[in-house]
């Protein structure tokens, strides 16, 4: 039976089709691609070789077919993504300025936003090595976060690592609510991806030492801080490593922390420490930073490994 196959990864959340604008037309011209962090997560794990399901729901209409084409031309299972017939496949729009890139969604009622605890695929689940989701798989709806913390109660019963990327969106919570939520899931989870901007507005502090002292403290067993520019900061109880920038030229920044979460997790279970995971997912995220889009430009492994190579001998 399908629910009884083994995976490296389940990740859980809402997956989205995705408008980018890019820089033609004088900015009336835009990019279809994909998006989701969940499933961004999912496919760039897929990408560097780990064997990788997802949990979710989909409108039955057109976007939610073509990311079910998506899913099976990157190799993601998708046998656990149900269709909700009541419902849509979300949608949003990225648009850049000097400031950066600025994210429109039309998501709310959306079918993933509608899965329940009692959709979940429990066997599948507890055969995973790890089970992932985030800030925003919490964040949709109260039924959506009801569902991810009974999806977290079914890994821990059976010995699968928890892994959590914060990506906050105060525009779908309160930020009151969105700490609350947060540090309790830190405090369970196994692998914790924080991004900088998150952890300082659900913590007040603002050195990422002290920010991954926090999540430690928590009960988090890895952390990964993402820090932009600045590369990353990874740490467990025993060690802690500076993780430098990779060398690119960023166009969009879309998904570049969710392309180094897939990466940085898919190498833990692959068996790598703390420094080459987070050195191959620094230049995984890097890489995914030269096109438009948040999965089109993920690099595949045989490409990063060909760029570290590069680096290496430079």
């Amino acid at each position: 039976m399908a629910s009884a196959e083994a995976f490296d990864i389940v990740s859980l959340g809402e997956a989205m089709v995705e408008f980018n604008q890019t820089g033609d037309g004088n900015g009336q011209l835009y990019l279809q691609g994909f998006g989701g962090d969940t499933s961004n997560f999912a496919i760039a794990a897929a990408r560097q070789g780990a064997r990788v399901a997802y949990v979710s729901a989909l409108g039955d209409d057109p976007y939610g077919a073509m990311l079910r084409r998506l899913w099976d031309d990157e190799g993601v299972d998708h046998v656990s993504v149900g269709t909700d017939a009541a419902a849509f496949t979300a949608i949003y729009f990225v648009t850049h300025d000097a400031r950066g890139h600025h994210f429109s969604f039309f998501r709310s009622g959306s079918a993933a936003s509608r899965l329940t605890a009692a959709q979940l695929p429990r066997e599948r689940i507890a055969k995973a090595r790890v089970l992932h989701l985030s800030g925003i798989s919490l964040a949709i709806s109260p039924t959506a976060c009801d569902t991810a913390y009974a999806a977290m109660a079914m890994a821990r019963e059976a010995g699968v690592k928890v892994s959590f990327d914060t990506n906050l969106r105060l525009k779908l919570w309160g930020i009151d609510r969105a700490r609350a939520v947060m540090n309790d899931v830190i405090a369970h989870c196994d692998i914790c991806l924080p991004s900088y901007d998150d952890v300082v507005a659900i913590t007040g502090l603002t050195e990422s030492d002290a920010l991954v002292d926090h999540c430690l403290r928590l009960g988090a067993k890895v952390v990964a801080l993402k820090l932009g520019e600045q590369g990353a900061l990874v740490a467990d109880a025993q060690q802690r490593h500076r993780i430098a920038p990779f060398a690119c030229q960023p166009v969009d920044a879309t998904g570049a922390g969710d392309a180094f979460g897939g990466a940085f997790v898919t190498r833990l279970v692959a068996g790598d420490d703390l420094v080459s995971a987070g050195r191959y997912a620094a230049a995984v995220a890097a890489l995914s930073t030269q096109g438009y889009g948040a999965v089109a430009p993920i690099p595949r492994r045989e490409d990063v490994l060909a760029r570290l190579a590069g680096a290496a001998s430079s």
